[in-house]
């Protein structure tokens, strides 16, 4: 099969008064028909740079694509110009925003703001565009869409608003939907109910998703692949289950035994060391080096390559070649994992618990 969206080797820079900051230094993933893909990482790790870039919505001047394909239906989308990008703006690919009261309009009713992608790129008439609103408020789960339809945000709680602004992205039948992080400003109630909402529209409209988020813990719950970012870089991808079950990046330990579980009320959570680079000068070799107890010297001084462990399955982290010592996760990951198997009953796409 073939894949929906193709990310090779992006670079994304920042021009400022500092220097020049290197967001996004090398990522390349595939997007496959129907999955769903998380990126996570901690904040500045270039996750949202990375998804921005998909939709050529890096702030220009400043910021500028310098290397690199993304590949959707035989284009290259980072050498269009911006009246193309316009056109598959929410028509091809979509985007659902962190906080939905930024991402509508106050001064203009819920319905107008979904009817106006509608007959922007569907050449709908003003009648079917608000039909067609009423159905898809009706979809994401808003009661009373005939009525809702015709009320401002401010009349919407938070999670309705969200669920709007799903509409909204939903509105073209995108091929490709980027979500980021868009449970953040929600309360853990209404996160869950978001999550499971996207599950269910992606199954009816078998859209592809890539989920941005910093919480693995809401990963285990939508994703089919995930993808590790760690200063501009992708450290490690794979199926949930080989992320959650066999991770061998010493970042990724970090995150999961930071992660709280069922079983985790009397433990103590993991806490990575030290911060992330200044990426206006990265590190020489593996950016997280400094940060890790497993270091080895050749870390200092050369970048890892990306290490085949499986089909499904790669990490960049000297620990897999040949000529490395054997390391096992550190006890409090492998407790984290434990916990994890039992808070899902053997089953990463059950119902873990919703952080």
């Amino acid at each position: 099969m073939s894949p929906v969206l193709e990310v090779k080797n992006l670079h994304v820079h920042f021009e400022t008064y500092g220097g020049t900051v290197q967001a996004v230094r090398g990522v390349n993933f595939e997007l496959n028909e129907g999955e769903t893909l998380a990126i996570v990482g901690e904040s500045g790790s270039g996750k949202s740079v990375t998804s921005k870039s998909l939709m050529g919505l890096i702030p220009r001047p400043n910021g500028k694509i310098v290397e690199g394909e993304i590949l959707f239906e035989n284009q290259d989308l980072a050498k269009l110009k911006e009246k193309e990008l316009q056109k598959m703006r929410g028509k091809d690919i979509s985007m659902i925003f962190q906080d939905p009261m930024t991402s509508l309009n106050p001064t203009m009713k819920v319905g107008k703001q979904i009817m106006e992608v509608l007959m922007l790129h569907q050449k709908l008439s003003k009648k079917e565009a608000k039909k067609r609103a009423i159905e898809l408020l009706d979809l994401v789960g808003i009661p009373f869409p005939d009525k809702r339809v015709d009320q401002y945000p401010h009349q919407f709680s938070g999670g309705m608003r969200q669920r709007v602004v799903i509409a909204i992205a939903l509105a073209c039948n995108p091929k490709v939907l980027i979500a980021d992080e868009p449970t953040t400003a929600l309360d853990v109630t209404i996160q869950a109910q978001i999550l499971e909402l996207m599950k269910d529209i992606q199954k009816k409209m078998n859209t592809s998703i890539i989920f941005i988020t910093h919480d693995l813990g809401v990963v285990a719950n939508v994703a089919d692949r995930v993808a590790v970012m760690y200063a501009g870089k992708i450290v490690e991808i794979g199926t949930v289950d080989d992320i959650f079950y066999n991770p061998k990046h010493p970042y990724t330990w970090g995150l999961i035994g930071s992660m709280p579980t069922v079983d985790s009320q009397e433990e103590k959570l993991y806490a990575i060391p030290g911060t992330p680079p200044d990426l206006l000068y990265p590190p020489k070799g593996d950016a997280f080096a400094l940060r890790s107890n497993y270091a080895l010297a050749i870390d200092f001084e050369e970048a890892p390559p990306m290490f085949k462990i499986s089909d499904t399955h790669s990490a960049a982290t000297w620990l897999l070649h040949e000529d490395a010592p054997n390391i096992e996760p550190p006890k409090a990951v492998k407790l984290r994992m434990e916990g994890m198997a039992k808070g899902a009953g053997g089953d990463m796409n059950g119902d873990v618990n919703n952080e």
